[in-house]
């Protein structure tokens, strides 16, 4: 692993541990508080989605940080877009949606740790996440909910093949490949 994959790595790590000592009291009903570390009053937009300790699901692969400071993508997989459409008995379901409700389901309450893997053109972090040790990743495409990622990994391959052969999450749908949706 390169010095910069190891510091980055440590960043998060450091900030997942000590994120909630920044925001001591949490926020007032306006979302705003004293910062006690640079003496300022500031307000964050608001977000149901986004916790106290300032950490979100944004899709079903990517999570952010910090009130969005840290942004990041999960490596090797790809989920469909938030407003990607599927086919399940010929009736229409939102699978972007089905999949970030399945990737809220399974982090719950924990606070995902993250092993980067680098950085992506728009800035965010490239990393593989854990929940109590498990990869979010790897559990998203075992159940279905996820695909492999082949042009940037190979790393979920085989939890894709066995969710294909048993039918599991979108397997069970009519679906489009996300990155074919993307490109249209």
């Amino acid at each position: 692993m390169s010095k910069t994959n190891i510091f980055v790595a440590s960043f998060i790590s450091t900030f997942v541990s000590f994120s909630s000592f920044s925001h001591q009291g949490g926020l007032n009903s306006e979302g705003c508080h004293n910062n006690k570390k640079t003496e300022t009053y500031h307000c964050h937009k608001h977000n149901p989605d986004r916790r106290e300790d300032g950490f979100r699901v944004v899709d079903g692969d990517t999570i952010h940080f910090d009130f969005d400071k840290v942004k990041v993508r999960f490596s090797g997989i790809d989920t469909p877009e938030t407003n990607q459409i599927c086919y399940q008995d010929d009736s229409p379901v939102r699978c972007g949606q089905i999949a970030t409700e399945k990737l809220k389901e399974f982090i719950g309450d924990s606070l995902p740790v993250c092993k980067s893997e680098g950085e992506d053109i728009y800035g965010r972090v490239i990393a593989e996440c854990f929940v109590n040790g498990e990869s979010i990743s790897k559990y998203l495409v075992r159940n279905g909910y996820a695909f492999a990622y082949r042009e940037y990994s190979k790393k979920f391959i085989q939890d894709e093949n066995y969710a294909k052969k048993n039918q599991l999450g979108f397997w069970n749908m009519e679906f489009e490949f996300p990155w074919d949706f993307r490109k249209k």
